[in-house]
């Protein structure tokens, strides 16, 4: 099955130089969002590279799979390959994870200013509250997914080195897989909440510029969600 989908990442926006008209208050908000964008730059480079390495193990697994019994120096062979592969995808993992970690506690830095804007941005404040519920809820997500992934990867692991023992059962083979399955199935299930949360949180900081009068351009610092 697959392992999970590209996950987007936060979507950038630069402020036109004709409109640094507002308050410190406005601009310093617009740099930590910004920066928190940047700071998420690790975390985007990990997506294809691990979508590969995924695709590449489960290459693998299926050679395995069809190798009989009398091959074991060719189970035990590609076993290790794939066992050695996991452990990429868990570098990996830990760099996209630091990356988020990192673009959280930039982000929330906007909370206090928020507290700072004027009584006439009423609705600026509300935006503000809103995408600070908005990217909370997102990484709240992406620990539940980093969990889930952490956990396949340790099951992925246990059955690369079940495979390597010539007195493997059918049964405690396939008692793994479906341990495997379940939990990649969470993580498919939390990718999906995440892209979608990343969906609502790029809009949402949109209507805040908005609101605070911020004159920015877009750029498409989307990617494609589905492998």
């Amino acid at each position: 099955m697959p392992k999970r989908m590209l996950i987007g990442g936060l979507g950038a926006a630069a402020i036109l130089l004709s409109a640094c008209t507002g308050t410190s208050a406005h601009e310093a908000m617009y740099d930590h969002l910004e920066k928190a964008v940047s700071l998420e730059d690790a975390f985007r480079d990990q997506q294809q590279p691990m979508v590969e390495l995924e695709e590449k193990e489960q290459k693998l697994y299926e050679e395995i799979i069809d190798l009989q019994t009398d091959q074991m120096d060719q189970i035990k062979e590609k076993s290790k390959e794939a066992s050695a592969i996991v452990e990429d995808r868990k570098k990996k993992l830990k760099l996209e994870k630091e990356s988020i970690d990192a673009a959280k506690e930039e982000f929330d830095n906007i909370d206090g200013l928020a507290k700072d804007l004027e009584e006439d941005k009423a609705e600026a404040k509300d935006e503000a509250e809103a995408l600070v519920e908005t990217m909370d809820q997102r990484y709240d997500t992406y620990q539940t997914l980093y969990s889930a992934y952490t956990k396949a990867l340790q099951l992925d692991e246990e059955l690369y080195d079940m495979l390597q023992k010539e007195d493997l059962t059918q049964e405690a083979m396939q008692g793994q897989i479906e341990k495997i399955n379940e939990s990649y199935q969470t993580v498919m299930d939390k990718n999906k909440e995440f892209n979608e949360y990343t969906d609502a949180y790029n809009n949402k900081k949109k209507e805040l510029y908005d609101a605070l009068s911020l004159n920015v351009e877009y750029e498409d610092h989307e990617e494609s969600k589905e492998s």
